[in-house]
């Protein structure tokens, strides 16, 4: 397949190139900076998902097949806690929604107009709404582990761009035909930083927000891989969480909630050991991907 990549400069641009890369897919790049050099052997367009001109750039000349949409403004910079450090980068107030909205609007438009048939894009486990909570009010958890059919209660803007992401997606494919697909990834990890994990782990010591949840780049990569390739025998539209079978606590996960939450134990489905609080078992189901990286083989 003829690839456009979109953010390719990102953390995780160079594990999707790669992965692409090696199952023969002819490939194009795009972000604002110059790629790591291990990838610049493709070809690569400046630009920036907020100008709809640089989006019909990066699909000129047509002939691409989809399209692996990775460029994202990866927190949201209007958060309470998080407004100074967006000053301080001098980043606007409105970055997530600009980026994450309207950037993704307009490469969905240049993809349609270049008649591109598969997007995949890199969503997040925010989209359930979990993590980055403003108000005092708990997430209302209904059960664990959570799957994709779990009701969504965001609070802020970045959670709220990747969940209205996967239903402005899903309306290109009602409307127009094009098979597209949200990959919530879930703390994406290198195997520096998984080494790092295993080096710094420690007894928990209080609740985690965000589920001690966790992903390998190389695993995320491996489904936007399978999603793009597979497309045409799978449903049109799909949002998969996307992260690992275990989460990042030394501690087995029923402990952790008979210590943190004991009030949600009456929730739980299957929790056996180390088990995620979030399910991957829909992007098993419907590609076959399974996790091939661990963090805790690097313990001591």
């Amino acid at each position: 397949m003829k690839v456009l990549v979109t953010g390719v400069s990102g953390r995780l641009g160079p594990f999707v190139v790669q992965a692409l890369a090696e199952a023969g897919h002819d490939l194009v790049l795009s972000s604002r900076r110059e790629p790591p050099e291990e990838i610049r052997r493709w070809p690569w367009i400046q630009g920036d998902i907020n100008s709809f001109e640089d989006c019909r750039r990066m699909l000129a000349g047509g002939g691409f097949d989809a399209v692996q949409h990775l460029a994202a403004q990866p927190w949201p910079v209007d958060h309470p806690t998080e407004r100074a450090r967006a000053a301080e980068l001098g980043i606007p107030f409105d970055a997530t929604m600009k980026s994450n909205i309207l950037g993704t609007y307009y490469l969905l438009q240049a993809a349609l107009a270049a008649d591109v048939g598969i997007f995949v894009m890199t969503g997040s486990n925010c989209a359930l709404g979990h993590g980055y909570r403003i108000s005092d009010r708990p997430f209302p958890f209904h059960y664990l582990p959570v799957d994709e059919a779990h009701p969504s209660d965001v609070e802020d803007s970045y959670s709220y761009t990747k969940l209205a992401g996967e239903e402005l997606l899903a309306s290109y494919t009602r409307a127009y035909g094009m098979r597209t697909h949200m990959v919530r990834a879930a703390g994406i990890c290198d195997e520096a930083r998984r080494r790092a994990m295993a080096a710094n782990a420690r007894p928990v010591t209080g609740w985690n927000p965000w589920l001690w949840c966790w992903i390998g780049s190389e695993d995320v990569a491996s489904a936007h891989r399978l999603l793009m390739e597979r497309a045409a025998d799978i449903p049109p539209h799909g949002a998969y969480f996307c992260n690992g079978d275990d989460t990042t606590a030394l501690e087995p996960s029923a402990e952790l909630l008979a210590r943190f939450k004991p009030e949600l134990l009456p929730l739980v489905r299957d929790l056996e050991g180390h088990a995620s609080f979030l399910s991957n078992q829909k992007l098993r189901d419907v590609v076959g991907w399974a996790p091939q990286t661990s963090w805790r083989q690097h313990l001591a």
